[in-house]
């Protein structure tokens, strides 16, 4: 019944509208337009519309040049013509128009229908802004944070996005918190890039819902809450956001949430065919190593060969490792050492150690102590113990560097220590520092272990050195 009246009132709206039109009113022309544009108590016909727009704009009526210009521009109801909308869009921008003045400066910003220009881009969007205008308050708010048309200004971009987040508008929410969690014009403020990124997340904007979900995963801003950042990460993956996809991976495969590791491999799949390397390198660990699914090497070694050939130094060491032993794939020595240098040479220290075996031993490439020393030496200098305890003993022997007994006692104090950070590294270094400190004796050597400590502090002041 409801239907049958809307019907009814909307011919009797359309009857109105066209003789009115029919005589000239701009006004009735306008809205017959968009009548017939949006299928509204007419069937949609954008040729029809086109024509009604075209009769109102002709007598001056800004709402109706706007208009028209839009569908030159999408190419309704005629073919596209940039330059019909330039003209049309310049036409209503001149009476004051604020939408028109956004498009047009959208035309200039793009070089579409006129010659590309940031600056006349900036004066449209700024006069529209001036009036009230959210979008182009957004859009002013890019111009002065990325210096399109305008100088960087980072407190002017803030204050147009505020304006234009107070209006409700999601992506200059989004923009301020982006601001705040980076300190751009201001102190970086945690909690309060989280109060606009819920803002923004609310009004269902996507990155916004991912950015929220982790900082109740990192309690970043916020005290860390796993269900909240799961249930933000499901609104943002839900939206087939790839960074959305890995975050809630990532929980469900630390134990959080409902799921489990079967769930966690799945949402690393939908990130992984989205591109993301890290997604892709998590799915070849949950693959290698039987998470969420039976053992997989062959699909293992796919995965870590999409991350390594994205540059991601982790996949390309845990190529190095399957090509080394023979995991998923023939024992092939040569293509582990040529994994093993790409990820040495983004500073990736087991690499490192790895290559300087393979050196050292002339597995893959030509038997080298003096590589080996250096290879050693770049992950020693990142506190992999392994590597430490490597390079005592080629430091001690003279293999490769200059025979140094003292300074070999050092590298094998600090393996037996765990490293100059002291972190716990892997079951073999554990198992070499147990080794080394069996061989110093209860008491160690007291030169050595102040050598040691005085790299430590060295260390801690100095990043590590990483391959070059």
């Amino acid at each position: 019944m409801n239907r049958q009246n809307d019907a009814r009132e909307g011919h009797e709206v359309f009857q109105w509208f066209l003789p009115a039109a029919e005589r000239g009113d701009p006004y009735a022309q306008f809205n017959l337009g968009l009548l017939y544009k949006h299928g509204d108590a007419v069937e949609r016909d954008d040729v029809r519309a086109l024509e009604w727009m075209q009769r109102a704009a002709r007598q001056g009526l800004a709402t109706a040049q706007n208009h028209l210009g839009a569908m030159y521009c999408n190419g309704r109801g005629g073919p596209r013509s940039d330059e019909l909308a330039a003209l049309w869009f310049g036409r209503a921008a001149a009476q004051g128009d604020p939408a028109a003045q956004q498009n047009l400066g959208q035309l200039f910003r793009k070089g579409r229908g006129v010659p590309q220009s940031h600056e006349l881009a900036f004066g449209w969007f700024y006069r529209a802004a001036e009036q009230g205008l959210a979008s182009s308050q957004n859009l002013l708010g890019e111009c002065y944070l990325q210096g399109l048309g305008a100088p960087v200004s980072h407190p002017l971009a803030m204050a147009w996005f505020r304006k234009a987040a107070r209006q409700g508008h999601g992506q200059a929410q989004l923009s301020l918190a982006l601001m705040y969690r980076r300190g751009d014009g201001v102190e970086a403020d945690d909690a309060q890039a989280v109060c606009w990124f819920r803002e923004a997340a609310a009004g269902g904007i996507t990155v916004a819902q991912r950015f929220l979900g982790l900082a109740y995963a990192n309690g970043q801003g916020v005290p860390k809450d796993p269900a909240r950042a799961i249930a933000w990460l499901e609104r943002a993956a839900g939206q087939d956001d790839a960074e959305a996809h890995y975050g809630l991976g990532t929980l469900l495969a630390a134990g959080h949430g409902s799921g489990g590791d079967e769930r966690a491999l799945e949402c690393f799949l939908r990130a992984a065919a989205r591109g993301h390397v890290q997604a892709q390198y998590c799915a070849g660990v949950m693959y290698a190593t039987g998470r969420g699914t039976r053992p997989d090497p062959s699909r293992a070694l796919d995965y870590y060969l999409q991350a390594a050939e994205q540059g991601a130094a982790n996949a390309q060491f845990s190529l190095g490792v399957m090509y080394a032993k023979g995991e998923g794939v023939p024992r092939d020595e040569a293509r582990a050492a040529e994994w093993y240098r790409r990820a040495a040479q983004q500073g990736d220290a087991s690499a490192q150690n790895n290559l300087g075996v393979l050196y050292a031993n002339g597995q893959g490439v030509p038997h080298d102590d003096t590589l080996a020393s250096y290879w050693y030496r770049q992950a020693a200098e990142q506190g992999h113990a392994l590597a430490q305890y490597n390079l005592g003993g080629m430091v001690n022997s003279g293999r490769g560097v200059e025979r140094d007994p003292l300074r070999a006692y050092m590298w094998m104090v600090l393996a037996a220590s765990g490293g100059q950070d002291g972190r716990p590294g892997s079951e073999e270094e554990r198992r070499a520092r147990s080794s080394v400190a069996r061989r110093l004796g209860a008491n160690g050597g007291p030169w050595a272990r102040a050598l040691a400590t005085r790299v430590r502090a060295a260390r801690r002041v100095s990043p590590p050195r990483q391959a070059s």
